[in-house]
């Protein structure tokens, strides 16, 4: 990588203030320490609540305050840079409280407007707890759909990524969603050739635009048993899914499939892919989360700004712990890096 004209600063929200973010975000000093590339991580969160997770945990923490911070040096050992935003309602090691539900949301909306202003290069998100969002109220089906909303985006699409087993590793999964976060008894009817006309253009270009692959072969998972079995199982891939793929395989868009989803993550299969195209949530994440947990990342596509985020939720259990593993949020801050590089 090339480096970019300014050093480019990295937004991380903390997420739902009962759960495991602000501990993980305590452990990002030594990702700075560790990269080869120029760049800052500013940590959006409560000051407070910050201090008191690292006395909990026994994690050694100095803050310094952002913007104040700005024009100092790049960055300092040890030292996180903290935005600080304040709690609505205190806050207590797993358990959290809806209360609290619009301090979550004011996290992720001062880094969308730090974007905006290019104050920042990227989002990089914490876990939250949707439950407790919507127990407040406040109707939330997840950060992906979030943030398409306020950035008034049409379509995006989820992608998990990681490599499989310990890294490094040859094998880096990439998992695109046509459909995310449905009851299952919807999927089918949400299967539509506009969805999936939309969806897989956006991950074609994202793959060239933010990963830097020129020609990505994108593999497209079935939506029934099969692939439908020629219609035995389900038409949906004779007569939508079909018919979009040899669409806009005319566009020079490179698209295997439909491919039985029971076999599309085994070697043979994914050695002649970049990136799998699920039709739903389970069919595509089971098979990644269980390759690459711990270190695999969510990446939303689409979107005018670079988000990623970590691949598990806010373990509440491990909350204030110390136990709680920081390798997917470290994962999905350089993950946003490379992006953001490969982007100028």
């Amino acid at each position: 990588m090339s480096p970019p004209a300014a050093t480019p600063v990295i937004a991380v929200t903390s997420g739902e203030p009962a759960g495991v973010g602000p501990e993980l975000c305590l452990s990002l000093p030594r990702l700075l320490a560790q990269a080869k590339e120029a760049f800052r991580v500013v940590v959006l969160g409560d000051r407070e609540l910050l201090a008191e997770r690292a006395r909990q945990t026994g994690i050694a923490a100095r803050f310094r305050s952002w913007p104040e911070c700005a024009a100092s040096a790049d960055s300092e050992a040890g030292t996180l840079d903290i935005l600080h935003c304040p709690l609505a309602a205190p806050a207590q090691a797993g358990k959290p409280d809806p209360a609290n539900a619009s301090y979550v949301l004011a996290l992720l909306d001062r880094a969308l407007s730090g974007c905006a202003s290019g104050e920042f290069a990227a989002i990089v998100t914490a876990p939250v707890h949707k439950g407790i969002i919507n127990e407040a109220g406040i109707p939330f089906t997840g950060h992906t759909e979030y943030l398409a909303e306020k950035t008034g985006t049409h379509r995006v699409v989820m992608m998990l990524a990681g490599a499989a087993g310990q890294t490094p590793s040859p094998h880096y999964l990439r998992v695109a969603l046509a459909t995310t976060h449905l009851p299952l008894k919807e999927v089918a009817a949400a299967i539509t050739a506009p969805l999936l006309e939309e969806s897989l253009r956006i991950v074609h270009a994202e793959l060239v635009r933010r990963f830097g692959i020129d020609a990505p072969r994108i593999l497209v998972a079935g939506l029934n048993p099969h692939a439908g079995e020629g219609g035995y199982l389900g038409r949906e891939e004779i007569d939508i899914i079909a018919p979009v793929l040899e669409k806009l395989r005319k566009e020079g868009i490179n698209l295997i499939g439909p491919l039985p989803a029971d076999t599309i993550f085994t070697p043979p299969v994914l050695s002649g892919g970049d990136c799998v195209f699920a039709m739903y949530h389970d069919q595509g994440l089971a098979a990644l989360k269980y390759a690459t947990f711990g270190h695999g990342i969510n990446v939303t596509l689409g979107l005018p700004v670079i988000r990623t985020s970590v691949d598990h939720g806010t373990a509440l259990e491990l909350a204030g712990t110390g136990r709680a593993d920081p390798g997917s949020l470290a994962e999905a801050v350089r993950q946003a890096l490379f992006m953001v590089y490969k982007g100028r």
